[in-house]
């Protein structure tokens, strides 16, 4: 049997909730249902850091924050300011000013697409990078359509493409992320190798007002209620506001909304394709989310730097997750175990057979098994991790333990009782002996995991991005607005 293809494709800012068949029936997303149905829905999949270029980061080398080096969005080290000085001029997305010089943040690490292209695929990706140097291809990608930072106005990208980037007004970014897709796919199919292609959009990242989006997507939501969406008093350390009581709670639903389902349409056009080449029996389809994000959620309107300190509730690191791969997974199935994104590398390698040596010191473990509709080996708690900075995150299926290094404040709680964790139970005595408990093995990890030269929970990670690597990252950091 030939290799499989994989087309894997990514959302920014979309919280596990945001789809129908993740639970919000106002959502229009009929081809993302659609994958779900030919597959496998997760319901409890993690990102390692809820904010964009670390979590990316993690998917790509299947490391944790902290030993790769990526711990916060970045703000500089996309592009050269000077060379595109012109572009940056013409880009109303703040233009290029806290960048400098480019960085290749992820240079000297493995990344999956580094052993794909080393086994014979071809490797292209329509859409963000966020990791550095965005203008250079990295990491066995040969065919390469990005951004040139992490976020634009979406009628307004400034694409990187060829060794150069043009600000493309008039033109809805995720259109062009998804037309270069299919011609991308075109292209690698005839080629006649396998392939893997990262299909990036930038939805459903902020800006959210009316003139960011198609008009036919604003309208469809216009009176809509958004009654499955929490209505609760501003989080009092939330980064933005004020939103609650204000239209702007509608605004930002709406154009959330329908950059979702605009993302959704392009979604549905991928799809149509591989089904019409007769590729779909033989490509991983995948779908997920880079970090989650509160709409609301908390009286949070943000991901994990929309509080400061940042937050780690569960609807800033649980992300969607969805698979459909007919040889292997079963139709219209979900997966209840809890797994991480610092797990996708090794489960990658593991379904198309690779060398598992290659993910010994990795942190994550194959999830192989649910894919098959099988239970994880071992039958012992199942613990996640999260990290942003000096906040840290042990997650089990009963007890959340959030510590903020040095001083606090830090969080602990009973989700069996507490789903929504509204009841901090940090310092009742009741749970003293089991805080201690899940501290103990969040700190055994972390050691284990973490490069002491990169270590997020030493570095100055505000939530308001990084500008260089690390070792100069608390010397250069300034406070900016959020990216």
């Amino acid at each position: 049997m030939p290799k499989p293809n994989i087309v894997f494709i990514l959302s920014d800012d979309q919280g596990h909730w945001a789809m129908n068949c993740g639970g919000t029936p106002e959502l229009y997303t009929p081809n993302l249902d659609e994958i779900a149905r030919r597959g496998m829905r997760f319901d409890s999949f993690f990102c390692a850091s809820p904010v964009c270029s670390p979590a990316r980061a993690s998917l790509l080398t299947g490391t944790i924050p902290s030993a790769h080096g990526v711990l916060d969005w970045l703000r500089s080290g996309n592009v050269d300011a000077q060379k595109f000085a012109a572009q940056g001029a013409e880009n109303p997305y703040g233009g290029y000013r806290d960048e400098d010089k480019p960085i290749q943040y992820l240079a000297g690490k493995v990344t999956y697409t580094d052993i794909l292209v080393q086994n014979g695929y071809t490797c292209a990706l329509s859409g963000k990078w966020h990791l550095g140097d965005s203008v250079t291809p990295q990491h066995g990608f040969s065919k390469w359509y990005t951004i040139g930072k992490g976020g634009c106005f979406y009628y307004h990208p400034d694409m990187v493409e060829n060794g150069d980037i043009k600000v493309e007004h008039g033109k809805y970014v995720t259109d062009l992320i998804t037309d270069k897709a299919l011609q991308f796919l075109d292209e690698l199919e005839a080629e006649g190798n396998p392939f893997y292609l990262s299909v990036h959009y930038t939805a459903p990242h902020s800006p959210w007002e009316e003139e960011h989006h198609p008009k036919k997507w604003i309208d469809y939501y216009r009176d809509c209620k958004f009654e499955s969406i929490p209505d609760v008093p501003d989080h009092p350390d939330m980064t933005t506001g004020p939103v609650y009581g204000t239209p702007k709670r509608e605004t930002n639903l709406r154009g959330y909304f329908a950059a979702i389902s605009a993302m959704d349409e392009g979604i549905g056009k991928i799809i149509a394709a591989l089904d019409a080449k007769g590729l779909s029996e033989n490509t991983i389809l995948i779908f997920a989310a880079d970090n989650g994000m509160n709409m609301g959620h908390h009286g949070v309107w943000g991901k994990g730097n929309g509080t400061r300190p940042m937050n780690m509730f569960d609807s800033s690191v649980k992300v969607p997750f969805l698979i459909a791969y007919p040889p292997l997974v079963p139709a219209g199935t979900v997966c209840e175990d809890m797994v991480s994104a610092y797990d996708f590398f090794p489960t990658l390698l593991d379904l198309l057979g690779f060398d598992p040596q290659t993910t010994v010191r990795l942190p994550g473990h194959s999830f192989l098994p649910c894919l098959r509709g099988e239970a994880l080996p071992g039958g012992g708690e199942v613990v996640v991790f999260d990290e942003y900075g000096p906040v840290r995150m042990i997650r089990s299926k009963e007890y959340k333990l959030v510590v903020r290094y040095p001083y606090g404040y830090h969080e602990f709680y009973d989700l069996t009782a507490d789903p929504g964790e509204e009841h901090n139970l940090y310092g009742d005595p009741q749970y003293e002996s089991l805080i201690l408990s899940y501290r103990r093995k969040l700190e055994k990890w972390f050691n284990t995991y973490a490069d002491p030269d990169l270590d997020g929970s030493r570095e100055g990670v505000t939530g308001s991005g990084q500008l260089c690597s690390p070792g100069l990252y608390a010397q250069k950091l300034t406070v900016y607005a959020q990216d």
